[in-house]
């Protein structure tokens, strides 16, 4: 039986999230290598890349990276958009990355790619895997939601039209999960996915980074240099391997 990220990472993903552009892209990773003091003898990996566009970005800007993702749809769209940069796409699962250890100075996980999975163990078996590919004195940096913001700000329904394709998305709070029901309808007729991501708080993330050696140095609260509050709009942690 496939999850919910095997379904939901695929065509109609493109359709869904196609607001999400280059520019953003492009701005986010500007602040990134300010942070990171990222330079050309780091080897970045970029986990859960999806289309690629800060994959693209960090290369443009002559970086060594590598793009990771599950899903080959969306790796696909990655390999068309950025092949002048010869950049490599891999196919993998972020609990169990297919590298050997120690081989990252950097990796970067972004627009909320931690939590996809029903457990904790399986979701803080990411975490240990990002510890394990980094080098000594390595640097991540997670770009995560921000649970009380989510709460407080969570629109139940919206709707729109796109290129003749009526997009409804239904959002609420399970538990500790947040969930949105996405309905497409077009000429090919309708589609349903499900969405959900468990929503840890601030000092739960810090308890398991630390618990498998990653050191949290500081933490944003968005991609415009904000301090973490409470309610900031995102949770952008970032540190280094103990």
């Amino acid at each position: 039986m496939s999850t919910w990220y095997q379904e939901s990472f695929g065509k109609d993903y493109l359709l869904v999230y196609n607001h999400r552009n280059q520019q953003n892209a492009e701005q986010e990773v500007k602040q990134i290598t300010e942070w990171l003091q990222l330079s050309a003898d780091d080897f970045i990996l970029d986990l859960c890349c999806g289309t690629g566009r800060h994959t693209a970005t960090l290369a443009m800007e002559h970086l060594n990276v590598v793009g990771l993702d599950l899903s080959p749809t969306l790796l696909s769209k990655a390999v068309s958009r950025n092949s002048q940069y010869k950049i490599p796409f891999i196919i993998g699962d972020m609990r169990h990355l297919p590298f050997v250890g120690e081989t990252f100075d950097v990796v970067l996980n972004l627009f909320t790619s931690f939590g996809y999975f029903e457990t904790d163990e399986e979701n803080e078996q990411v975490i240990r895997e990002v510890a394990r590919v980094l080098k000594p004195n390595g640097r991540f940096l997670m770009d995560y939601l921000n649970r009380e913001y989510v709460i407080h700000h969570l629109v139940a329904v919206s709707q729109r039209e796109q290129d003749g394709i009526y997009i409804q998305e239904e959002r609420s709070i399970q538990g500790d999960f947040v969930v949105k029901k996405i309905m497409l309808s077009d000429e090919q007729g309708e589609r349903t996915y499900t969405e959900q991501v468990k929503m840890y708080t601030y000092d739960q993330m810090i308890e398991m980074l630390h618990r498998n050696g990653l050191r949290v140095k500081q933490t944003y609260g968005g991609f415009d240099d904000s301090s973490y509050h409470e309610n900031s709009p995102r949770m952008v942690l970032m540190g280094n391997v103990e």
